[in-house]
């Protein structure tokens, strides 16, 4: 087989990467006989592996916005159904939104270049330098086994099918060594079982990087079992996952009180396990995640918290996870209902549903909302008429499920003898009939509504990690009394607790600490592998540029390809569909 064309690389490239360091590790200029003869060259060679995930790197003739981490947080979450994209961009996250990838996009080609590049730096620290010096080479070795296996995951769960549908489908191209001769997809299992190999070891080597300004910026031991947790619950080892968070310590104590202000603080509060440390000078501007999620500061704003989230949010006023998604309202103050209602067609030819909007009004009968259409008699299309839908309340059953024994609301309008979920709000600001709920969760680092240190592992996961093991082993208290943790700490009053004796309407405590998650880790990148790992569908049937449809679990349109730059070099096999 040919070489892998992104793997192709000498020690020089490594070297090379003294243009894009962290800013917060010392500024070494090292020769190359100096990076292999001890621990300063480790850690030059493993803070670049840091920087790789954060800097912008010119690909298909684009810089700007160009970073595996603004990747990687778009392109596992914007698949799924948290989010609402509200109109066409030239920004390859609209295929992601819409399920429409190619195999050339910047976004689908940096992300792999990336990933195989911190792999390969990672694998010169591990094959260089040997273990049992003293701590701090052990540590940097354990950093380089912590991030090979981050991005070995990463990628698995983007490229490949999920674990549970078969250990044999195929995965991905394992990077275990710099010898890159030879070039194959490994299955789903191999790749999996050396993630796991590789936590565990990097969990046995760490022990605390030394004078680290931030230290949840570098991997650390429960990091490294932070995350292996995560790869138990992807593979269905629930006891493994129960296993190795008994060996982290206490999650609750970690948890931070002040859960409004956690992600502005994020590299220096103790929830964080680990993240990618940004300084003030690596604000990205409008290319930023928080630029796309939030239009303050002269940001895009283009991408909106989804219906059916909001519907969960909404149901405890109190919840101060609300306090990460602001609403945009308009001047008029009105009330006003609003609902997916008018059939679109995008470029690509799928039919998509944008919103009408109506001023609620009030009757001797109850709620209804007046709708101003074209008056169809005026040729000029000055004129309008006013419409008249009737609003519907239906109590609700968990999972969105209508169920009148439920003790949750939805709202319904009848309009034109259809009837579509709706929403109540304030006269909201509007982007091509989308109202404007903007995502707060990657601005106001350092005061800066685009800047951010993107978190990749928190310990409000690792709870939420405990309680689906728990629910699947048939622990429900033991997994419920985790949701209650979360909830507690995000406000929920006494009543809202779940216990055994009150579900809150919803019958399967799996379903309880799914939703869970999904309001704790929202944007995070967990929802689209949280619902295909528990065989469930998208439901996508929601306000958005996305196509009006309900995903199945085992839609290979949620495996983005392979790049063509790898496939045309090394043809190894391309996903199916691509």
């Amino acid at each position: 087989m040919k070489k892998l064309l992104y793997l192709t690389l000498a020690l020089g490239m490594v070297l090379g990467f003294s243009s894009c360091k962290l800013d917060y590790f010392p500024d070494d200029e090292l020769s190359g006989e100096v990076l292999l003869s001890g621990p300063a060259g480790a850690q030059y060679v493993v803070d670049g592996c840091y920087a790789m995930l954060k800097d912008e790197y010119e690909y298909i003739e684009y810089a700007s916005g160009n970073t595996y981490v603004r990747h990687y947080f778009q392109m596992s979450e914007f698949p799924a159904d948290n989010t609402c994209l509200s109109g066409r961009t030239t920004d390859p996250l609209y295929q992601a939104a819409s399920l429409t990838m190619t195999d050339n996009l910047k976004n689908v080609g940096l992300f792999w270049w990336i990933g195989y590049r911190v792999a390969y730096s990672a694998n010169t620290v591990i094959e260089k330098f040997a273990e049992g010096q003293n701590d701090e080479s052990d540590q940097l070795i354990g950093e380089a086994y912590f991030l090979r296996a981050l991005v070995h995951l990463n990628m698995v769960t983007i490229f490949a099918k999920p674990y549970i549908l078969g250990r044999d489908n195929m995965g991905i191209p394992l990077r275990i060594s710099t010898n890159t001769t030879e070039t194959s997809r490994a299955t789903v299992g191999e790749v999996y079982d050396q993630i796991v190999k590789d936590l565990r070891k990097a969990a046995d080597l760490m022990t605390s990087r030394k004078n680290a300004t931030w230290a949840a910026g570098y991997g650390s031991k429960n990091a490294a079992l932070g995350l292996l947790s995560r790869v138990y619950l992807y593979m269905e080892e629930n006891q493994k996952v129960l296993d190795v968070i008994s060996e982290m310590g206490d999650p609750e104590s970690y948890l931070d009180s002040d859960l409004p202000k956690y992600f502005i603080n994020a590299r220096t509060s103790k929830e964080t396990l680990f993240l990618s440390a940004h300084t003030a000078n690596e604000t990205r501007n409008k290319s930023s995640i928080g630029s796309m999620y939030n239009a303050d500061g002269d940001g895009w704003g283009e991408v909106y918290a989804s219906d059916p989230l909001l519907n969960l949010y909404e149901r405890y006023p109190d919840d101060k996870r609300l306090s990460f998604i602001v609403p945009d309202y308009a001047a008029s103050g009105k009330d006003v209902v609003y609902f997916p209602a008018v059939n679109s067609v995008s470029e690509e030819g799928f039919g998509y549903r944008s919103n009408l909007t109506g001023e609620i009004k009030t009757d001797s009968e109850g709620k209804y909302c007046i709708i101003d259409e074209p008056d169809p008699s005026d040729p000029e299309g000055k004129k309008t008429i006013s419409v008249t839908c009737r609003i519907s309340d239906v109590k609700v059953n968990g999972m969105n499920e209508e169920d009148p024994s439920g003790e949750y609301t939805l709202h319904f309008v009848e309009y034109k003898g259809v009837k579509y979920p709706a929403r109540f709000t304030k006269a909201m600001m509007q982007r091509n009939t989308f109202p404007m709920f903007f995502v707060t969760k990657f601005s106001y680092q350092d005061g800066d509504p685009r800047h951010s240190s993107p978190v990749f592992l928190r310990w409000a996961e690792i709870v939420l990690n405990r309680a689906e093991a728990e629910a699947k082993l048939g622990k429900n208290a033991e997994a419920l009394a985790d949701v209650n943790i979360i909830r507690k700490r995000a406000g929920i009053p006494d009543e809202g607790m779940f216990s055994a004796g009150n579900m809150h309407g919803y019958t399967d405590v799996l379903d309880v600490v799914l939703d869970e998650r999904r309001m704790e880790l929202a944007f995070e990148g967990h929802r689209l592998f949280d619902i295909i790992r528990n065989r469930r569908s998208i439901n996508r049937q929601f306000g958005g540029v996305q196509p009006w449809e309900i995903v199945k679990y085992d839609d290979q349109r949620l495996q983005f390809p392979i790049p063509y730059g790898e496939t045309s070099v090394s043809h190894i096999p391309q996903n199916p569909g691509y």
